[in-house]
């Protein structure tokens, strides 16, 4: 079964599974995920745990005899397994597949992994974890659910504020969930349950948000010329380097140009984003970009770009910030 990260809660009021799998990209959703089934297991006599991380040249053996391993007591065990790089390799792949063959309601698995991408999410050792217990795929909120699930945290420490407010400490901590999830602790240290002023939340929250090429994409191709220029402007106080800026920024002006000229000679758009390699949560703001774009207007921008690399490899004057900022304004605008 395949549970959302907000669905867990009222699943383990219900019922405990004999095996849980998490992964995400996002470090504070899977430790909150994890301590959450940790607690609902202690609660049902689950009072004994055996932490094993399958470290390159683990000896899977391990697995099956934590499995077997039975308190003199009569205790439950836990069975908290960790692969930090999300490949248990074919002999860890057999061991998880022959540990589902074989539960018992005196042990319970949790395994834990990093974020997945699409192929390793459809592996047959997966499949078979997700198949005898729950799997949950940890997604980080967007931008657009920042401020409700901003709100949704202070609601837990009984506090609330305003969309001001719920912007305020999103843009602060955008990208970085495990900031946000401190500063909305600071909030309930400082003031009492109750509405929270945006003057008291501005004297509170610090500038913790985490810029990367990603959220710069994402910008680009939204039209967010505030997020563009916020996003800009953090990457380069965080040294990143101009031509990985200027790479992320050419490749989805190369996309725009080569949509909009098979646009123009008649070519169906879906199979023109196909071979352009647009699809997932790019798909929508890529289709909005290419109308509120005109082929002339990319082709410019593919040029100001080719101009911006002449400036970063130090054969024409100029700023390479400043003109990737123009750069990104003229084709967000």
């Amino acid at each position: 079964m395949q549970l959302k990260g907000e669905q867990l809660a009222a699943h383990l009021e219900r019922t405990l599974a004999p095996v849980y799998v998490a992964w995400g990209d996002e470090p504070l959703l899977v430790v909150e995920a994890t301590d959450a089934i940790r607690a609902a297991a202690r609660r049902q006599g689950f009072d004994e745990r055996e932490v094993l991380t399958a470290l390159p040249g683990f000896d899977w053996g391990l697995l099956a005899q934590a499995a077997g391993n039975r308190s003199l007591f009569g205790g439950r065990t836990l069975i908290d397994l960790r692969i930090p790089n999300g490949k248990p390799g074919r002999d860890g792949a057999a061991a998880l597949q022959a540990y589902c063959r074989h539960t018992s309601p005196d042990t319970l698995l949790l395994v834990t992994l990093p974020g997945l991408d699409w192929k390793e999410e459809k592996t047959a050792w997966l499949t078979t974890l997700a198949e005898a217990g729950v799997a949950l795929k940890l997604t980080p909120p967007s931008l657009a659910q920042l401020p409700a699930w901003i709100a949704g945290r202070l609601r837990r420490q009984q506090q609330e504020t305003d969309a001001d407010g719920l912007r305020f400490i999103a843009e602060r901590v955008e990208g970085n969930l495990l900031a946000a999830h401190q500063e909305i602790q600071k909030l309930g240290l400082l003031h009492p349950p109750g509405m929270l002023s945006l003057a008291q939340i501005q004297d509170a929250v610090l500038n913790v948000a985490r810029y990367d090429i990603d959220g710069l994409r994402e910008a680009l191709l939204a039209g967010d010329t505030t997020r563009l220029t916020r996003t800009l402007d953090g990457l380069r106080q965080e040294g990143e380097a101009p031509p990985l800026v200027l790479w992320a920024m050419t490749e989805e002006i190369r996309a725009l140009v080569q949509v909009k000229r098979g646009l123009v000679t008649g070519q169906p758009l879906d199979s023109l984003l196909r071979e352009a390699r647009v699809w997932g949560p790019r798909l929508a703001p890529f289709r909005a970009a290419t109308q509120r774009l005109d082929t002339r207007r990319a082709e410019a921008a593919l040029a100001h770009a080719a101009s911006i690399d002449r400036m970063i490899k130090g054969a024409a004057s100029g700023d390479p910030w400043n003109e990737l900022l123009r750069l990104g304004l003229r084709l967000a605008a």
